[in-house]
């Protein structure tokens, strides 16, 4: 069997790109690699940058195209006029589109994967013309591929729902956390923090920022901390989106610009640094696909404090906080609880140690192969 991934999304290197749908490809990728030793593989891929290190077995092969997809019109044209050549060139048996869209030609039997559906949910929190192109392609794509897979179950209940895609048709297939992500060693972490002139006290988000984030609420709510006199700083990690200047109006027009810190994306191996020196990690968005963010600190060993809605409380379990991401005063009341009791974080320290272990890498490949053996038929 001749199995075709569409990886233009994995821009590897220090921007947003590289978060969420580009860590999953990346993961993803590494492991089929050692759940599959068998099919043939092509990855067609942008242009990857000297750090794109992904080991490649003998039956995998990684196709970069001659210019940048890297852009979004670019990138279309690739998948909808260059893709349909190339499968078909190539004998292609099974395309994997792995980010919510396949080729209006596709010349053989496909697998989606379908992150999240916020352009629907939240159409107002994305650019008009991206939340067009997503819901119109988005719509047809899942109702022509032989599968759908969703990384949660979440997820799953709104592609049946808004969609209409039979429930037969769609498997959850959860992503995993690295293995070689822990909790950092006390000597490391005070270095990280001196070399990076970090507080020895602060409460942490890290994500890309867009509006679906939801972070005015937890800027407000740490106003009000502020002025019940929490001594910790804010730090609101993670690359520039879209749609973004309200965030950082909102710390301005309350004065907190010295107390909140934008350090911009964070990079791979930084990780379990910044979420070793926090001591809380807020992730207040309205709407996650899944949330890695939450999964990975809890691996690290920080308590976690999340939204109550969409997939979050499907990723932390009993492991997390959860609270209303409309209510400010409710995050506020949540964090300082958290802050004032040592022996609950410790406790949350222990059950997001052991929740974090029931996600795997490896078992994501696993999931996503059994779709290519069932869509293709093979071995």
């Amino acid at each position: 069997m001749h199995i075709a991934l569409n990886a233009h999304l994995m821009q590897i290197g220090r921007s947003y790109r590289f978060a969420g749908v580009g860590k999953f490809l990346a993961a993803l990728l590494v492991h089929l690699q050692a759940a599959d030793p068998e099919n043939r593989y092509t990855v067609f891929t942008g242009p990857l940058p000297p750090e794109a290190h992904l080991p490649a077995q003998e039956n995998f092969r990684f196709v970069a195209t001659r210019y940048s997809t890297a852009s979004p019109l670019r990138r279309i044209l690739w998948e909808q006029l260059a893709q349909p050549v190339e499968l078909l060139r190539r004998g292609v048996d099974v395309l994997h589109a792995p980010v919510n869209v396949l080729p209006l030609a596709c010349p053989c039997p496909a697998v989606l994967t379908i992150h999240d559906l916020s352009f629907l949910v939240y159409p107002d929190r994305l650019p008009r013309a991206r939340q067009r192109y997503l819901t119109l392609l988005t719509r047809w794509s899942a109702q022509r591929a032989r599968l759908v897979l969703t990384v949660s179950a979440h997820t799953r209940q709104d592609v049946v729902r808004l969609l209409g895609v039979p429930e037969e048709r769609v498997r959850v297939v959860y992503p995993g956390v690295d293995p070689a992500l822990g909790p950092a060693r006390p000597q490391a972490v005070a270095e990280f923090r001196r070399r990076r002139g970090l507080p020895d006290r602060f409460i942490l988000y890290l994500g890309t920022l867009e509006p679906r984030k939801n972070l005015p609420t937890l800027i407000r709510a740490y106003d009000r901390l502020r002025r019940a006199g929490c001594d910790h700083a804010l730090v609101l990690a993670g690359g520039r989106g879209w749609m973004d200047d309200d965030i950082f109006r909102l710390v301005d027009d309350l004065d907190l610009g010295d107390r909140v810190c934008f350090p911009g994306y964070v990079p791979e191996e930084e990780l379990a640094l910044w979420y070793s020196a926090a001591d809380l990690l807020v992730y207040p968005s309205v709407y996650e696909g899944f949330g890695l963010p939450p999964l990975e600190a809890m691996a690290c060993g920080t308590p976690v404090i999340v939204a109550d809605r969409s997939s979050l409380p499907e990723v932390v379990g009993d492991a997390g906080i959860t609270f209303p991401p409309e209510r400010a005063d409710a995050l506020a009341d949540a964090i300082a609880e958290a802050l004032a009791d040592p022996a609950r974080r410790e406790a949350l320290r222990a059950a997001g140690l052991c929740r974090a272990q029931q996600f795997s890498w490896s078992r994501t490949a696993q999931g996503v192969f059994a779709a290519y053996r069932e869509v293709g038929g093979g071995a």
